[in-house]
């Protein structure tokens, strides 16, 4: 009977697939709400009448990876590609980086780190112009993407598990483990700081998510020996579609494993992510956000919607992250 039942299991697990986005909708929308509450007064009234949009819109980078040529490789960095010391050796400003490597070679393997510090320079100058509607959207966006580079495994070309049989752990490191545990996390991260080199920042966080990847690899492997199949997955109904995703013993055994490392990281991201808002705002000379439009302007909208047609219709070859 027992060999009856893994060989349904088995059968049931090359049909349905593994749940999981990059960090999960339901995280980076989390992470970004969070960021709101770290501002300093004299930007956190603004951003507050606007979370609505800030929360939502978070995930739109990740709808446009696969839609938009060239948007998939502004959420990663494939650091073991460069070599054994690449977190060490590898420029950390765009020039020097092209200049050793190419700019086809970076866009093979991911810009992360150097996105974010365009993204941030892009939204000191939305500052500049008091423009509304690029300043939410920059804001928003440049949320999701140090968000992405708190992942460690945005830092591999192992993002998946794909190089050690562990195919499915991006989701479920990033996603499945959120939505299970993050009710317990605490947020609490205090404010945001002004960051003296943005685009030095941004490697700091690409480090601490690098370093931190051994042990999500290695703890997810020592745990599959110790759970049988049927014990390491199991069936959830999401949107009246069951779907196959790891078992709430096995998550709460790897989250145990992994000591708070998932808290931390989301932790970091919440705190970087309003760093580099507050950093744009004072670059761009503090100006009074008070008196800004308080609603989202037609352009904006009808921009919302042609990114959604195009998520819909996008035809570029995914880099499979969270299924199996």
């Amino acid at each position: 009977m027992a060999i009856r039942l893994k060989a349904i299991l088995l059968l049931l697990s090359l049909l349905l697939p593994l749940h999981g986005n990059a960090w999960g909708f339901f995280a980076h929308q989390r992470i970004n709400r969070l960021a709101v509450f770290a501002l300093p007064p004299e930007m956190v009234g603004f951003y507050k009448k606007h979370i609505r949009y800030i929360t939502e819109n978070a995930v739109n980078p990740d709808k446009r990876r696969y839609a938009v040529e060239g948007e998939a490789a502004r959420h990663y960095i494939d650091l073991d590609v460069y070599g054994d010391s690449a977190l060490y050796k590898m420029p950390r400003f765009w020039p020097q980086a092209v200049a050793q490597y190419s700019e086809d070679t970076l866009q093979a393997y991911g810009i992360v780190p150097w996105h974010i510090s365009l993204m941030k320079y892009q939204l000191t100058q939305a500052f500049k112009e008091r423009n509304m509607e690029r300043i939410l959207r920059l804001s928003t966006e440049l949320g999701h993407y140090v968000a992405d580079a708190c992942v460690p495994l945005h830092t591999t070309q192992n993002y998946n598990g794909q190089l050690t049989g562990q195919h499915g752990i991006h989701g479920f490191w990033e996603s499945r483990l959120p939505e299970l545990f993050s009710d317990n996390y605490d947020f609490f991260v205090g404010q945001a700081d002004y960051i003296e080199q943005p685009q030095l920042k941004a490697w700091d966080i690409i480090a601490t998510s690098h370093l931190a990847l051994d042990s999500v690899l290695y703890f997810e492997k020592a745990l599959a020996q110790e759970f049988d199949e049927e014990k390491k997955y199991g069936f959830e109904l999401r949107n009246n579609v069951t779907i196959r995703v790891y078992s709430r013993a096995y998550s709460k055994a790897y989250s145990d494993k992994l000591n708070g490392q998932v808290e931390r990281q989301m932790r970091l991201a919440v705190r970087s992510i309003a760093s580099f808002w507050y950093t744009a705002w004072v670059d761009a000379g503090q100006p009074s956000l008070g008196t800004l439009a308080n609603t989202l302007t037609p352009e904006e909208l009808h921009q919302l919607e042609m990114e959604k047609k195009d998520y819909e219709k996008g035809t570029h070859k995914p880099r499979q992250e969270g299924d199996s």
